[in-house]
């Protein structure tokens, strides 16, 4: 029980030399890594920096002891800081102070409804959010945040908005005042980043350039010249307090907080699955991986964190520089700490420019150009769910288009299994194996008296009349010759109550027109159905069979019987006569 909720038991008792050495080479790079991000993602939910900070602190430790991935990095994400400055700012508060408030208490909402859910077991939650919605989402998600950034690289104030037609026209009503030297070291950052991913991820890029900003700042004197920096940092570890619980807000903070839970946790499982792979010492747990995430959110939350989740990037870094287990990110925790305690005064110099490039850089690796591509030639309906989640994200919010994606990717789901694949089979000449006669019309044989269909889903009240209608269909088809109906149900798993009723008026109907309906293949729920619903008595248990080739030589041998005494009755008749 203990080793389920706290995992590090687990690999804290084989912990030996070569584990320390690969997780403290990983959390020193992860946490250099991490000061420049996590005061850059801070900017970008609409804190001060130092945030950032706080928020790559305890919820690290926190998930290093709870999680059941050892490589995943946790702390500050682009994503979930962008989702948490639309929300937020969408409440139009008054000062930064309960601005700040406001969001310590969404990142305890968002750890409390992560950790419930985990409890419930409730991880599968996170499918209902399709790749295409995901991608599209993305993407677009990434070009806000880009662009939001532009007034750092500008020098400029800008409006921001979460709807791209908002924000653009905003953008160039400031291009009269762009500050020069502003824009230039906005341009060098971005192009000295992308030169040195280039030649290696692996190097702390951004550490670098805040370090060049910084100097550069200083060396030529750019603050007097327009040049926007961070200014004072407080230094010194957070101080505990109990977030500010507004219930007046909480209506309409629950929304961004679901969204953000869910959002947060499916990247976080994304990439720990992906990591997972390489490394099959341990196993996912999905639920557990909802606690930690939670109890990384609601212990942060009193630590005045930022709402957290995996982070793509660092992850990477993290499991390419070596890490083993959880140790990796208390390391990273132990730099953090150290910034906070003595380095803080050396930020002060820092260029809003630097951390606007570092913003616009990751998230540009985000935009997913080859995914939609690949939609587009294999399956258009899940191209057209990614592009209508894209431009709504655009247009209207980044909760709206999340939402809607979801609600537009299980509409399209609904609308697939209302109209599942139906085929009509034929047998393969001298064998007991039938195939579909639209794909393969020359190996099979068809007989004009028989009918097998097989229906690939399960039957419901969102389908039957679909299936009634191929049906009335396919009986069209074959004319007055046809004397059975076989029904393969081998892909049929569930019959509802309006199906069974449905089934037992084509039954009747059939029997009308002279037709017999057998049932080959069901499957022991579908079987389970038929009886205890009554099916069978409109069947006869008769027509029920295992396999499809028996109901045929059923069908064929009952016609021979057929004959033989309509011949017998005949002769009969004769004689009589």
């Amino acid at each position: 029980m203990l080793k389920r909720f706290f995992p590090f038991l687990s690999w804290m008792t084989t912990y030996n030399r070569s584990h320390f050495y690969g997780d403290i080479i990983a959390g020193a790079t992860v946490g250099i890594m991490l000061v420049p991000q996590g005061m850059a993602y801070a900017m970008i939910a609409g804190m001060p920096p130092i945030y950032g900070l706080y928020a790559a602190l305890v919820p690290q430790v926190v998930y290093a002891l709870t999680g059941t991935s050892r490589q995943l990095a946790v702390g500050p994400v682009a994503m979930d800081s962008l989702l948490v400055a639309a929300g937020v700012a969408a409440l139009e508060l008054t000062g930064i102070e309960s601005y700040i408030a406001t969001v310590l208490f969404l990142s305890l909402l968002i750890g409390s409804i992560q950790l419930g859910l985990g409890l419930l077991k409730m991880g599968f939650f996170v499918n209902f959010l399709s790749k295409p919605v995901i991608s599209g989402f993305t993407s677009a998600a990434a070009i806000l945040i880009g662009l939001s950034q532009l007034k750092h690289i500008l020098g400029t104030n800008v409006l921001q908005s979460s709807k791209i037609h908002v924000l653009v026209g905003n953008i160039f009503e400031s291009l009269g005042q762009v500050n020069f030297y502003t824009l230039i070291l906005g341009i060098m950052a971005i192009v000295f980043i992308f030169a040195m991913n280039r030649i290696s991820k692996k190097i702390p890029t951004p550490l670098f350039v805040v370090i060049l900003g910084i100097l550069v700042v200083l060396l030529f004197g750019l603050q007097s010249k327009g040049v926007f920096v961070v200014g004072d940092i407080p230094g010194g570890f957070p101080s505990f307090q109990v977030p500010e619980i507004q219930l007046d807000i909480l209506g309409e903070l629950f929304p961004i907080a679901i969204t953000v839970a869910l959002f947060g946790f499916m990247e976080s499982i994304s990439i720990a699955k992906t990591v997972e792979e390489k490394h099959p010492e341990y196993e996912l747990d999905a639920n557990q991986e909802l606690r930690a995430l939670g109890m990384s959110n609601i212990m942060g939350s009193f630590f005045q964190s930022l709402p957290v989740s995996g982070s793509f990037s660092r992850t990477a870094i993290n499991e390419q520089s070596g890490a083993k287990t959880g140790m990796a990110l208390i390391f990273s925790a132990i730099i953090i700490l150290v910034t906070l305690l003595f380095l803080t005064p050396l930020f002060q110099n820092l260029p809003n420019a630097a951390l606007g490039a570092i913003i616009i850089v990751s998230v540009y690796g985000l935009i997913d150009i080859a995914y939609p591509m690949a939609l587009w030639k294999s399956r258009k309906d899940e191209f057209f769910l990614l592009v209508a989640t894209f431009l709504i994200t655009l247009s209207i919010g980044l909760i709206e288009g999340i939402l809607l994606g979801v609600l537009l990717s299980l509409m399209l789901l609904v609308y697939r299994i209302s109209r599942p694949h139906v085929a009509v089979l034929g047998r393969i000449e001298g064998t007991d194996y039938f195939k579909n006669v639209t794909r393969f019309p020359e190996e099979v044989q068809i007989d004009a008296d028989k009918l097998i269909i097989r229906f690939d889903g399960q039957l419901y009240f969102g389908n039957k009349d679909y299936f009634k209608k191929e049906l009335h269909k396919q009986v069209r088809k074959k004319g007055p010759a046809l004397k059975y109906v076989i029904l393969n149900a081998e892909a049929i798993n569930y019959i509802d109550s309006s199906a069974t009723f449905m089934l037992e008026q084509m039954v009747n109907e059939l029997k009308l027109k002279g037709i017999q309906f057998l049932i080959t293949g069901a499957i022991g729920p579908t079987r389970d159905v038929v009886h205890s619903s009554g099916l069978i008595e409109s069947i006869g248990s008769q027509n029920l069979f295992v396999q499809t080739h028996e109901a045929v030589d059923y069908c064929s041998n009952h016609k021979s019987k057929s004959k033989i005494q309509e011949r017998i009755s005949l002769q009969s008749k004769t004689k009589s006569l």
